[in-house]
């Protein structure tokens, strides 16, 4: 599946059809009838970002109106939710005693960075790429979130029998 940024033109585009603005012939526009795109960009670059989405199965035409597929739409909900975020903290002193390791696939890159993110932001220590320790448990509310967005199937906890000290010499 195709990545698109939060600023590229085809991210503006699948974002258009979820705001709830006036239409003409299928887009989105302004009480006056001109594009309602936050960006102006050249018409090339609009028409051909056009045509990758519908090559693409994220939008198709339907008689003079383009609209969102099912494809398009679970991407911008996806990409809706990946933007949820959680204020909760652990003291910096908190025990690192819990062992998170995940394998979030390729198709889910934007979910796996947000999931880095969080993991950085509670405070957990990377060990390697997908395998992270920090404190413990984590906010019951992230675990459902995570439930919500189906990635935890993708991610295990393990509970240390000692806090991991990063400072510790392996013998």
């Amino acid at each position: 599946m195709s990545k698109f940024t939060k600023t590229s033109v085809a991210g503006h585009i699948l974002e258009e059809f979820l705001k709830p603005t006036f239409r003409y012939k299928g887009m989105p526009v302004n009480i006056f009838g001109l594009p309602s795109f936050r960006a102006s960009y050249p018409k090339n670059t609009f028409s051909n970002e056009l045509s990758r989405l519908k090559r693409e199965k994220f939008i198709e035409k339907d008689g003079e109106f383009f609209r969102l597929t099912k494809k398009g739409q679970e991407y911008t909900k996806r990409r809706q939710d990946s933007l949820s975020m959680f204020p909760f903290s652990f003291p910096e002193s908190a025990p690192k005693n819990l062992l998170v390791m995940f394998d979030i696939p390729e198709i889910k890159k934007a979910e796996r960075e947000w999931f880095r993110f969080h993991l950085k932001k509670f405070g957990y220590i990377m060990i390697q790429k997908s395998v992270w320790v920090g404190p413990s448990p984590l906010p019951q509310e992230f675990i459902d979130y995570l439930k919500h967005i189906k990635l935890d199937s993708c991610v295990k906890t393990f509970k240390l029998a000692k806090p991991y000290d990063k400072n510790k010499k392996l013998a």
